[in-house]
């Protein structure tokens, strides 16, 4: 069922838009109604399948905290067409350089400014984006879902030192979050995906399966649904949490 009239329409701000479980999370929300205002490093793909689409895109360098700043000004504006409500903001995006080969990068070999950089994009710029939106956040009595990683709580034989770190970090933020806006009708949560099944996995993650209980990988269209039921009634007192999908992986 769909939202009758633009003011009564709900809506989702959402980081990293362009693919992977990104681009599911689009597909999600928009099939139920949602206006979905989508953010990425990059301009509006043409053969993205939701309509309103390049009306509603961002483009946002999250590793440069200024653009940052100016992205969530644009934001505020567009949301004034809804009576300034956000009802969802998912903090998506995120990066994990690599070697010049492909492998992985340790705590030991990544250097000083791909730390920061990650720190930038991974948890700095989903803190700024809900403080810069906690006005709208407050209105619709929204959500917020940090997109965390199974990386986050232990070393990953692909995931980087630095991507894995912030990932960590990004749920002690959630849990922070919780508790600090709370109070005003916000809940925040976070979801810790595993082997997700997207154009962007590892050579070698299919050697992963089989220490997956379910001896498969995921769909980003399973994450998709996950992060939904965070940003609707149907988790009305879920608050802090940190969501599993990773087939049993993390057990």
């Amino acid at each position: 069922m769909t939202d009758s009239g633009d003011n009564d329409r709900k809506t989702l701000i959402l980081t990293g838009a362009s693919r992977g479980i990104g681009h599911a999370t689009v597909k999600r929300f928009s099939s139920a109604g949602w206006r979905v205002i989508t953010c990425s490093r990059h301009g509006f793909p043409e053969d993205c399948p939701w309509e309103q689409g390049p009306e509603d895109h961002i483009q946002i360098d999250l590793a440069e905290p200024d653009d940052v700043v100016r992205a969530i000004a644009e934001m505020r504006e567009r949301l004034e067409a809804n009576g300034s409500r956000l009802n969802a903001l998912v903090n998506n995006a995120a990066i994990s350089p690599k070697k010049p080969d492909g492998g992985r990068m340790g705590a030991i070999d990544t250097d000083i400014d791909d730390w920061k950089t990650v720190f930038q994009v991974n948890f700095f710029a989903p803190i700024m984006l809900a403080r810069g939106l906690m006005d709208e956040l407050k209105a619709a009595r929204g959500s917020v879902v940090n997109v965390s990683s199974i990386a986050g709580g232990r070393v990953h034989p692909f995931a980087g030192a630095a991507y894995g770190t912030s990932k960590a970090a990004l749920f002690a933020l959630t849990r922070e979050m919780a508790f600090d806006f709370g109070p005003y009708g916000i809940r925040v949560n976070a979801i810790s995906p595993g082997e997700i099944e997207t154009s962007i996995l590892s050579p070698g993650t299919e050697k992963l399966v089989e220490d997956i209980p379910m001896r498969r990988l995921g769909q980003p269209e399973e994450v998709a649904k996950a992060i939904y039921f965070l940003c609707t009634d149907a988790s009305s007192y879920v608050n802090g949490a940190e969501l599993h999908i990773n087939g049993g992986q993390h057990v």
